[in-house]
């Protein structure tokens, strides 16, 4: 078995291009447009760091799952969830509070419903983006067999 590095680099790149609004590039990756949200006098359609914040919270609970659920060999029919992030104004500013993420996950067998609600409860403490950060995360999930 080969050991993994114990740190991992990732860079980004954001480029200005007028208004509230820029390009967000990773190499050998789709460029990203990015804008500040309507709320702060921003732009409707396009993706914002607000967003982004809580998609990465949502993302990293579904990879983690998944790996999860392929180790302990889970026949997965499907998974989607969403996310709702609330933003509040503190002391400090503007900070995300809590993040809640609904998780719904069908599997082919009742064996598979109960290994995969184990699972899912134990992604809350398992998924490295929400132990990066200091809003409170909360996985509600659906999980039910087809």
């Amino acid at each position: 078995m080969e050991a993994r590095p114990k740190r991992y680099t990732y860079k980004v790149e954001v480029e200005w291009k007028g208004e509230k609004k820029a390009f967000a590039r990773s190499e050998g990756k789709p460029v990203l447009e990015v804008a500040t949200p309507p709320e702060f006098k921003g732009h409707l359609g396009i993706w914002s760091p607000e967003d982004f914040f809580v998609e990465s919270v949502n993302s990293c609970v579904m990879t983690t799952f998944l790996s999860f659920a392929e180790r302990a060999a889970i026949s997965l029919a499907r998974y989607s969830s969403e996310a709702e992030g609330v933003l509040e104004l503190k002391e400090k500013g503007f900070v995300f509070t809590t993040i809640l993420v609904r998780p719904k996950i069908a599997v082919r067998s009742e064996e598979d419903r109960a290994k995969a609600t184990e699972l899912i409860h134990k992604v809350e403490s398992a998924c490295l983006i929400s132990n990066s950060i200091k809003s409170e995360v909360t996985i509600e999930p659906e999980v039910v067999v087809v």
